[in-house]
């Protein structure tokens, strides 16, 4: 794991999907149902390999792929954050853990959401759980000229809670998540799904947690001001 603390942590950043929400199987889940009818051959036991990716990108990804004649790829990306908000509300559950890292984060400094999820169905999942107002700001990369792995909202995040990049921890569960993390010069804590954990990327994480279970109080205690 990498250490590289450049300045006492002042401020946290959380991803949404996969690390607080259960909803990278729902997401999956709706990519099965609604690109399986358009003729892309999705596996429903395997793995969602554009984790990270922004909607359009999914979407984008896949028609390039497996070009359908109709409907449009933007109609397409309306049904489909349709669905997985559907999804959250009837089968979304928060993950173990994930109450207890926004109270030991809250504790330690202002915390932010930068997700690249759209705004409205990231607002429509907080909302559910009820979590919209413990963060200070929210942020979707839809806003941003790129997702990450690009760390342009982690910057944006950083720069509306008036903190240094170089202050902020990140929580990710996501390969991408991590890199644009790294490229914004910040902390960050990944939380992998099993399957994911191997990969190389992960290497760049300051601390790699099988659960948020694990997270340690002390571990932030000693990082932050």
């Amino acid at each position: 794991m990498c250490q590289s603390y450049f300045m006492t942590l002042r401020a946290t950043l959380f991803d949404m999907d996969g690390l607080l929400i259960d909803s990278e199987v729902l997401w999956h889940k709706a990519e099965v149902e609604i690109f399986g009818a358009l003729g892309v051959p999705l596996d429903s036991d395997g793995g969602r390999s554009t984790k990270g990716m922004f909607v359009d990108e999914v979407v984008e990804y896949w028609f390039t792929r497996y070009p359908w004649p109709t409907p449009p790829p933007s109609l397409v990306v309306s049904s489909l954050l349709e669905r997985v908000g559907e999804l959250v509300e009837t089968e979304g559950v928060l993950l173990p853990g994930a109450l207890r890292a926004l109270d030991l984060a809250s504790a330690q400094g202002s915390i932010a959401l930068a997700s690249s999820t759209p705004l409205d169905l990231i607002y429509r999942c907080l909302d559910h759980f009820e979590l919209r107002e413990r963060f200070a700001s929210i942020h979707s990369a839809e806003v941003e000229e790129f997702g990450k792995p690009h760390p342009a909202v982690f910057l944006r995040a950083a720069a509306s809670l008036e903190v240094d990049p170089r202050e902020c921890l990140v929580f990710e569960d996501s390969a991408v998540g991590v890199l644009a993390a790294k490229a914004g010069r910040m902390a960050v804590i990944a939380v992998p799904v099993e399957a994911d954990r191997e990969r190389p990327e992960f290497l760049l994480a300051d601390l790699v947690l099988a659960s948020l279970e694990a997270l340690d109080e002390g571990w932030l205690d000693a990082r932050f001001a």
